[in-house]
């Protein structure tokens, strides 16, 4: 376990500490953690594509103030972790599943440092994802958040089998590590605008997250893979034929959501005993980097869900 730069330059959030751990396949992640004394457990928090630790101190901060300490993951291929490809700018994994060997590698940490338990998992968007597919593999959480959970891609009926036939062609052809249509190097977020950004409604928000990649360029990732976008269509066809975890959850959604297929969300929120589904009016990808007031619901619905845990439990 060695030390690794966390930037509280950009974080919004001084008391955060990050390590740079091995996964069990010889690659290098980063895990941040922010403490909080005397806290009533630990939120696991997964992040979306193209995150990074930084992005949530703000995220730390005010769960802390609720009184939960925090962890959050920089995934293979993306933040400060290793990139797998030699062109940095390109998301990308070999395996979807790869991401739960980074999740075994930042639970045992998250026991050697003794973080409380017990543990909740916030997964957003991509995280969400991952985070599914955790729970059926027993991720030891007591409850489960979602944000604008990625069970599937928003796309036109149109360009849905030409993505699934040209990224399935990808790798035996040889061309998988290419970014997919429509992808670029540049990152979104220094792409897009305050005002047409799919992310947020909130300008001030937006522009700490262009600020962010400003400062710290190294964090930027560009667009995604053929192979991430294969392998991603096809864990998120599996996971739809599954049924919904014995977990209790709740998921946040806006209303005006263009990333994540909103459809998939409702259809596994409704088969989901013990649940809720919460929607957002005009919210946006991020509804964690929302307007005050949708944050304010997002994280005082989530820490309801932590607490109900606890007192159930004594």
């Amino acid at each position: 376990m060695n030390s690794a730069p966390y930037h509280a330059d950009i974080s919004g959030n001084p008391d955060g500490v990050c390590h740079g751990l091995t996964c069990v396949d010889g690659v290098r992640i980063r895990v941040g953690h922010w403490p909080v004394e005397t806290a009533k457990g630990t939120v696991l928090i997964f992040p979306g594509r193209t995150e990074y630790i930084e992005k949530y101190g703000r995220t730390a901060a005010e769960f802390a103030h609720r009184g939960y300490a925090s962890v959050a993951i920089d995934w293979r291929g993306q933040g400060l972790a290793d990139r797998l490809l030699d062109n940095r700018a390109v998301g990308h994994v070999e395996d979807f599943e790869d991401y739960q060997l980074d999740i075994k590698t930042t639970l045992t940490h998250m026991k050697k440092l003794g973080l409380p338990e017990p543990y909740h998992l916030l997964g957003h968007s991509m995280g969400g994802c991952i985070g599914l597919r955790a729970l059926y593999d027993h991720l030891p959480v007591k409850s489960a958040v979602f944000s604008a959970p990625m069970w599937g891609i928003k796309m036109s009926p149109a360009l849905r089998p030409i993505a699934w036939g040209l990224s399935s062609v990808s790798k035996p052809l040889g061309f998988s590590g290419i970014f997919a249509p429509g992808q670029q190097a540049e990152t979104y977020v220094l792409r897009a605008t305050a005002q047409d950004n799919t992310l947020t409604s909130d300008p001030a928000n937006f522009e700490i997250l262009q600020n962010q990649l400003i400062a710290h360029p190294e964090l930027a990732l560009g667009g995604p893979s053929l192979h991430w976008l294969n392998e991603s269509l096809k864990d998120m066809s599996t996971l739809s034929q599954r049924p919904s975890p014995d977990m209790p959850c709740v998921t946040f959604l806006g209303t005006d959501e263009t990333i994540v297929d909103a459809a998939r969300i409702h259809e596994r929120m409704a088969k989901w005993d013990n649940s809720e589904l919460v929607i957002l009016k005009d919210g946006r990808h991020e509804v964690l980097m929302e307007v005050q007031a949708l944050r304010d619901r997002v994280f005082d619905g989530a820490v309801a869900l932590f607490d109900a845990q606890l007192a159930a439990a004594t």
